[in-house]
């Protein structure tokens, strides 16, 4: 068994509630974790027998071009394509961070994580 992470895709993109949040737009950070059984690149040493961390995260930008209100929707749209993409044997996590969230009070961020 075999874990990849690849953390801190970081990308500028449009997401929230406010009209202004689609107007201005916000920094947001996502990481995305890959467990299953890679036994198989590790000894052929093939990218083809593993998850291209190249193409997960390019997942990612494509799923953050995409406006949404909430970021528990634009976490599941990226699981569902990472899904789509390596359909059997691994278990994901994405866990979406927005920084900086248009609300009353000092925040830092606001993360959500979804695992299927």
């Amino acid at each position: 068994m075999g874990l990849i992470e690849v953390k801190g895709i970081r990308v500028y993109a449009y997401h929230g509630c406010l009209t202004e949040e689609g107007r201005i737009g916000g920094h947001y950070c996502v990481d995305v974790a890959v467990q299953g059984d890679l036994a198989r690149a590790e000894r052929t040493d093939k990218l083809s027998d593993t998850i291209d961390y190249g193409r997960v995260t390019a997942i990612v930008l494509e799923q953050m071009a995409q406006r949404s209100q909430l970021v528990e929707h634009v976490a599941a749209r990226i699981l569902e394509k990472l899904k789509q993409e390596w359909p059997h044997g691994f278990a994901w996590r994405v866990r979406l961070e927005k920084e900086h969230p248009p609300i009353a009070g000092a925040v830092d961020s606001v993360a959500y994580t979804v695992e299927g």
